[in-house]
């Protein structure tokens, strides 16, 4: 006889596997960070808050502490490809991050990769390598250039590394603005670049998205009086997220500009190191300051009758899905 229990959970397991609320999928491709606070765990803890499911292929991992990175171990590409074709096979992706993959090879492979999701945004961060070899730095930041850029969407990026990589004959006094910058990305194929960091008078930086013919949303922030490890990992992960979402870009750099605000209002000190930001700030239930009732708390206990228990709430938040 057939257990009518069972059949209703089959029942209610189809509706959720055929429910338009699944999250949007994004694959994130870059380097396992031991210390959380930079890399893939920057990468997953910011698209799940932006209510995005995260795919994540791990091209290698660094050696490092909140303070510095001593080295990096890249993956084989043929590892690489398997875990990224594994997941690709089985789950749409709606949109794809790359991060710092650690080899020419890593990068070849998964520009090979992206070029079957030709329609699918990739969103491309390039953090600082001043602390890997300078040779290494050059041939990964070739292949970048070569294999890469001409498929990505959106490159983002500090001021002065996409100065430095992007315009290195630049000899005017003057520094390069965003359009500048994004004048030199968009000749590697790159339509949009978000510029992060760009000093300002006043203690104040600004973050700029732009083409070579127009700024397209501009936010100034103060400067934070703190060093901190994983900023741009967080907000390229957070705004790649909102694009899967379906954010048109302006809102998505909007959004994920002021989630990463609070991400370092809220950032904390896990070691001896750098300030590591706050990606799960919204999930942190507010200190109940008001004094304890008693008899409340008595039926609570079970010494008075049945108690109902106080709604669990999550914080004002609306920026995030959850």
């Amino acid at each position: 006889m057939a257990n009518p229990h069972l059949s209703e959970l089959d029942s209610r397991q189809l509706q959720i596997e055929d429910s338009d609320a699944s999250p949007a999928c994004v694959m994130v491709f870059n380097a396992n960070d031991p210390s959380g606070a930079a890399g893939l765990t920057a990468d997953i803890t910011a698209i799940t808050s932006a209510g995005a499911h995260p795919l994540s292929v791990v091209t290698g991992t660094y050696l490092r502490d909140t303070a510095e990175i001593f080295d990096h171990l890249a993956f084989d590409d043929e590892a690489v490809t398997e875990q990224a074709r594994a997941a690709l096979e089985d789950m749409p992706v709606a949109a794809i991050k790359v991060g710092f993959v650690g080899s020419p090879e890593n990068i070849s492979a998964i520009a090979e990769i992206a070029s079957d999701y030709s329609d699918v945004p990739l969103v491309a961060y390039m953090p600082s390598l001043s602390w890997w070899d300078e040779s290494r730095i050059d041939s990964y930041l070739d292949a970048f250039r070569e294999l890469m850029l001409p498929q990505v969407t959106l490159l983002i990026g500090n001021h002065s590394t996409l100065w430095r990589w992007l315009l290195p004959d630049w000899s005017t006094e003057r520094s390069p603005s965003a359009r500048d910058i994004a004048k030199a990305a968009e000749a590697l194929g790159v339509p949009y670049t978000l510029v992060t960091g760009i000093p300002l008078a006043d203690q104040f930086i600004d973050n700029v998205l732009a083409t070579p013919q127009a700024v397209l949303y501009s936010e100034k922030f103060e400067r934070f009086e703190a060093v901190f490890e994983g900023a741009g990992e967080t907000l390229s992960a957070a705004l790649c997220a909102l694009l899967a979402n379906g954010h048109d870009l302006q809102a998505a750099t909007s959004e994920a500009l002021t989630y990463l605000d609070h991400s370092l209002d809220a950032g904390f000190h896990p070691g001896m190191g750098h300030i590591v930001p706050d990606r799960m700030f919204w999930a942190q239930a507010e200190l109940d300051e008001e004094p304890v009732d008693e008899a409340a708390d008595a039926d609570l206990s079970g010494d008075g009758d049945a108690a109902t228990l106080p709604p669990f709430e999550l914080p004002p938040n609306g920026i995030t899905r959850h």
